[in-house]
């Protein structure tokens, strides 16, 4: 009942697309089967040397993901585009045998589309990973992945942020021949439906009273801690940061103390048990802690 009453109140637009991420998932899956398969042929016949992504804000969140995705599945090493390096330094690129992964939900910005075609020109192989339909973007990849969101009308992107992570999911499993992978992909629409269902209410009040706040994640999490620090200054003017339940020992722990504001997310890898203990840590401090965990 409890969950019943908590999407009967769900009224803004973010909300109602948020709750359309099952559907876009489905669709997703379903419209690029052959699409993955093609790829997953290309790259296991001519392995790529590394894979660059190309994206920014929630695309280049789920661009991380797909870094620990690829390297924990595939071992080929991932790194980020820095698209000023095409934009504003019109820098020579060495041409190599590289997969590039591109990932918009318009598929439209302009230093995007600039550094996939320098990419592009240097001998990389693009894959697009696109929510817009017959966006510029399309045109400057080998393949691509129709995300299938449909419209987002919200500034702040769900569904299709969702949709990619899946997408790169599917893709990886399919080119890391990993029937675990694939299956549990699968099986995503049904388990998003289930968590939509939930009352999700305590977390909200948990953080009410937070001005700062911190979110943690590691390994495939930490691309989620990026997005969800994200959500909280777009759409809650909230300062939050995202770090590495690693990294933020280096420094940013320092001023976590007594009321200090924490979102941690767990798992069920070795990766969310050093989550776990960072998150004790800080509740040893005295630190407010919101263990987001399987």
């Amino acid at each position: 009942m409890a969950g019943a009453t908590a999407m009967a109140e769900r009224t803004t637009l973010m909300e109602s697309e948020a709750g359309e991420a099952a559907d876009a998932v489905a669709r997703m899956l379903a419209a690029n089967r052959a699409a993955f398969d093609r790829i997953a042929a290309r790259l296991i016949a001519h392995p790529p040397e590394a894979v660059i992504t190309c994206a920014r804000g929630s695309s280049d969140h789920a661009a991380t993901y797909a870094k620990y995705l690829i390297e924990t599945h595939i071992g080929v090493p991932v790194a980020s585009a820095a698209l000023s390096v095409a934009t504003l330094f019109d820098a020579p690129l060495v041409s190599g045998n590289r997969l590039v992964i591109a990932i918009s939900q318009s598929g439209r910005s302009p230093d995007l589309l600039a550094t996939v075609a320098m990419h592009r020109r240097a001998g990389g192989y693009v894959v697009a990973l696109v929510n817009a339909k017959d966006a510029p973007l399309c045109a400057l990849a080998d393949e691509v992945i129709a995300l299938a969101a449909g419209p987002e009308r919200s500034v702040a992107a769900t569904k299709s942020y969702i949709a990619s992570l899946a997408g790169i999911a599917s893709l990886t499993g399919a080119w890391a021949r990993d029937a675990a992978l694939t299956a549990g992909v699968a099986q995503l629409p049904d388990t998003l439906r289930a968590a939509w269902a939930l009352d999700w209410s305590a977390g909200v009040s948990a953080l009410v009273e937070a001005d700062n706040l911190f979110v943690l994640g590691r390994g495939h999490g930490y691309g989620i801690a990026q997005e969800a620090a994200l959500k909280f200054k777009e759409t809650c003017a909230l300062h939050a940061e995202s770090f590495s339940a690693a990294e933020v020992r280096h420094g940013p722990m320092a001023i976590v103390g007594r009321d200090f504001h924490i979102l941690a997310f767990g798992g069920s890898d070795r990766a969310g048990a050093s989550v776990r203990e960072t998150a004790s840590e800080f509740r040893a401090r005295g630190a407010r802690l919101l263990l987001a965990d399987p």
